[in-house]
């Protein structure tokens, strides 16, 4: 790799990735002998990679002193925790898991009702919670049964007491129970805002108080058995070595033994850096347990419970003299984070040989802030394997340098960029990630200096407007100035929406940077779970400094788009023939390779018609507004659908069809093939260019989609102008009148009517439609099947 360098650079090559979130890029770049550079404006990101250099390529004696603080630190939260006795029964056997729920007064039977969608707590251990209502407390005793009948775990599954958002439960004989948002008093505000009754927790607060709209409780405890062994894995099962019993009179004042030290602890702790301290910052995703819990803190996000066990362990990571092992102790934390919070979902599973049993959930199982009403607590049993977990090591042949700072501000000149920049609609990282800051700020400042602790939110790219495509061009304009003419840029991209890909094009454009090759790398394979227009690849676009202005005519660069884009199919489909232990790219991926063909040539030119286009990023669009790259853009799409002929469609046809028609023959085709999931059909919407597909969907629920079918349609749609003129909806309809009468003959007749003249003109037309509609719905709808059949077989034989 040095060599190469030297080669073309005249040195080792410098690999810099400024959007370097977890630190793969950065890392692999170091592994195979580059100098690399990782910068994010977040100090998560950058803690990331830190490790990534640090403690997986840190070498054996560092692996070694590494595990010894691990052991030394997890040695002494255990000696305090049993100090403190509260994680063991009266026989001394430890607990594993600590299951809580909410609850709320029923405002019409005056209850405490305890909130979970289901009862089931172990299916594998065939454990359930039974309630039984006391009317003298207004209240319910929660009964923990085990071994459980098939009828006792049946009957507890439909016992949940939270039913589609609504309270139901025993006392109330009313089945539809009371609304959630009803008891919580949500409403609009005088600014339109949504509000509602919960309190706004104060910093002091650990546990709800009294006459909090939601209360909460433990009612399941998860022991170990006697001679049961350490648990050994962050998933770990191991079913068959624990049992479930509801909470003693000794485990309840355990708990408020906890919540005794904490609350006495908590000033303390968070002056000391131990427990966090920040108040939430509203936000896209911030608000979520603001809005759903009332809580402002981020210690309010943790039960008593996790704040002992984070402050317990901080307080010796604090201690530990190596900084280096101290910084990979306070990784080895945030990982830690991810399974202590009120937001851990317990999970009631199947057993399978991969995941053995039921377990208390991780907090970013996805991108998102999560509450819910009933969920679990490891102990220290069950958090210690994620704080100890031994991590991979990997040699490093070169080196790696992290930096806090924003993709603009980069101060150093790097031979290559590999970047994956913030989509439009990107996870929102910026907010989430002050979970994690909030812990491991304090200690992180003293640690890591140079890293700014802070998410910095006002300095992330976001958005999708002309301050995100600005953003991103002072980004890439940096690169740019700090890359010699013969670098490189590696920009990798997955996005569906044209729109996007005119914004990428511009952004490119105003940079000074030409797309000069486009690779369609597969990142995913096809699986019997995974069917429909899901995109399998990422595109990784070559860019280079654009080093000649020339202007080029609008028209040819239209006939440039339409032989790239050709070309670049026609090379794919013969890699996917040439592939045929399965299908390489979905259309999805195809559509991609035509967005980026169009980038190749777009970027290339300085001007069009002697126009600056690439202004156009600068400024804020008007509502439906088009820019020339954006008209570009849309015309390689087009040249790709009429390439992307459905299985069985006569190609002919295809190219005729306008965008309805084309949507609901490629997703007929789709629903043939299995395609059940509501984004198939959106993101098909979304190459066809179709904003109102949701006219021709007969279900849209996530994983249930499906087309309306003939029947379904009816007469709808069937006004002049658009799909209602089509000669698809002409057969959709044949074929409904077919079926009503059960006689094509009636079908034939409202063809001959609707058409006239035209009838005999396009009847083979129309009868190919037929047939393909019979074949790709018989498994699906063979009603419509049998009957487009019958339409099909008349109009061929039809005759004047």
């Amino acid at each position: 790799m040095q060599q190469l360098g030297i080669m073309r650079f005249g040195h080792s090559p410098r690999v810099a990735d400024l959007f370097a979130g977890g630190g793969s890029i950065p890392f692999e770049a170091a592994r195979i002998g580059c100098e690399a550079v990782a910068a994010d404006l977040n100090p998560i990101a950058c803690m990331l990679n830190w490790g990534a250099f640090n403690i997986i390529g840190g070498g054996q004696d560092f692996r070694l002193a590494l595990a010894e603080a691990q052991q030394q630190v997890i040695d002494a939260v255990q000696a305090k925790l049993e100090e403190f006795d509260v994680e063991s029964d009266a026989s001394g056997r430890r607990a594993k898991a600590y299951l809580y729920c909410v609850e709320v007064i029923c405002p019409k039977t005056k209850y405490r009702v305890p909130l979970a969608p289901s009862w089931v707590i172990s299916k594998n251990l065939r454990t359930v919670a039974k309630l039984i209502p006391r009317p003298e407390k207004k209240a319910y005793d929660i009964e923990i049964v085990t071994d459980a009948t098939d009828e006792q775990l049946e009957a507890a599954e439909k016992a949940g007491t939270l039913v589609d958002e609504r309270v139901v439960h025993p006392a109330n004989p009313d089945r539809e129970g009371v609304a959630l948002s009803v008891i919580r008093g949500d409403r609009k505000g005088d600014a339109g805002e949504s509000v509602n009754l919960l309190r706004k927790w104060d910093r002091e607060d650990v546990v709800p108080r009294k006459d909090d709209v939601f209360g909460e409780r433990l009612y399941c405890i998860q022991w170990m058995r006697d001679g049961a062994g350490e648990v050994d894995d962050d998933d770990d099962g191991g079913a068959a070595s624990t049992f479930f019993a509801a909470p003693t009179k000794r485990d309840m004042a355990a708990e408020a033994e906890v919540t005794r030290l904490v609350r006495e602890s908590l000033p303390d702790w968070q002056m000391r850096g131990l427990v966090p301290s920040q108040a939430i910052a509203p936000g896209e995703k911030t608000d979520e347990p603001i809005r759903t819990r009332g809580w402002t803190y981020w210690h309010h996000l943790f039960l008593p419970r996790h704040l002992l066990f984070g402050a317990l362990a901080l307080e010796q990571i604090a201690g530990i003299k190596d900084p280096s092992v101290k910084g990979a102790l306070l990784v080895g934390f945030c990982r830690t984070l991810n399974y202590m919070s009120r937001m851990t979902q317990w999970m009631v599973r199947t057993p399978t040989p991969k995941k053995p049993a039921d377990v208390v959930n991780h907090v970013f199982y996805n991108q998102a802030l999560n509450t819910f009403y009933n969920f679990g607590c490891r102990a220290s049993i069950g958090l210690v394997p994620s704080l100890k977990k031994a991590f991979p090591s990997i040699a490093i042949a070169g080196d790696g340098k992290v930096t806090t700072r924003e993709a603009s501000a980069i101060d150093s000149d790097n031979d290559i960029y590999v970047t994956d920049p913030p989509y439009a609609d990107a996870v929102n990282y910026h907010e989430i990630t002050e979970y994690f800051i909030a812990w491991a700020g304090p200690l992180g400042r003293k640690v890591f200096p140079d890293f700014v602790w802070d998410s910095r939110r006002e300095l992330a790219i976001k958005g999708s407007d002309e301050k995100f495509r600005t953003d991103m061009v002072a980004a890439y304009k940096a690169m740019a100035a700090h890359m010699p003419d013969n670098g490189i840029q590696v920009v990798m991209f997955t996005h569906q929406d044209a729109g996007v890909w005119a914004d990428l094009a511009a952004i490119m454009w105003a940079a000074g940077l030409r797309v000069t090759a486009a690779w369609n790398v597969i990142t995913e394979t096809e699986s019997s779970t995974k069917k429909g227009n899901y995109v399998q690849g990422t595109i990784l676009l070559v860019v280079r400094k654009r080093l000649k202005k020339q202007n080029g005519r609008r028209m040819d660069i239209e006939g440039e788009i339409e032989d790239e884009v050709k070309a670049q199919l026609r090379s794919l489909n013969a890699i996917d023939e040439e592939w045929r232990a399965e299908r390489l790219y979905t259309d999805g991926d195809l559509q991609l390779a035509a967005y980026a063909a169009a980038l190749r040539v777009i970027t290339a030119y300085e001007t069009i018609d002697r126009q600056d286009v690439g202004s156009d990023v600068f400024r804020k669009l008007a509502k439906g507004e088009k820019t020339v790259i954006r008209d570009l853009i849309e015309y390689a799409a087009s040249v790709a659908n009429n390439m992307l002929v459905p299985e069985g469609f006569p190609v002919s046809l295809w190219r005729d069809l306008d965008s309805s028609s084309r949507f609901y023959v490629r997703m007929l085709d789709m629903e043939h093939k299995g395609a059940t999931k509501f984004a198939d059909f959106e993101n098909f919407a979304k190459t066809f260019a179709l904003p109102t597909y949701q006219q021709l969907m007969g279900a849209t629920q996530a994983n249930k989609a499906s087309l309306a079918g003939a029947i379904r349609l009816e007469g709808k749609m069937m006004e002049p102008g658009g799909f209602g003129e089509t000669p698809l909806r002409r057969v959709l309809f044949a074929v409904y009148k077919t079926i009503q009468k059960d006689d094509p003959k009636v079908g034939l007749s409202f063809l001959k009517t609707e058409l006239g003249q035209d009838y005999w003109t396009v009847r083979l037309t129309l009868a190919d439609m037929a047939s393909y509609l019979s074949a790709k719905t018989v498994r699906t709808r063979p009603d419509e099947s049998a009957a487009a059949n019958l339409v099909a077989e008349a109009l061929r034989v039809d005759r004047l």
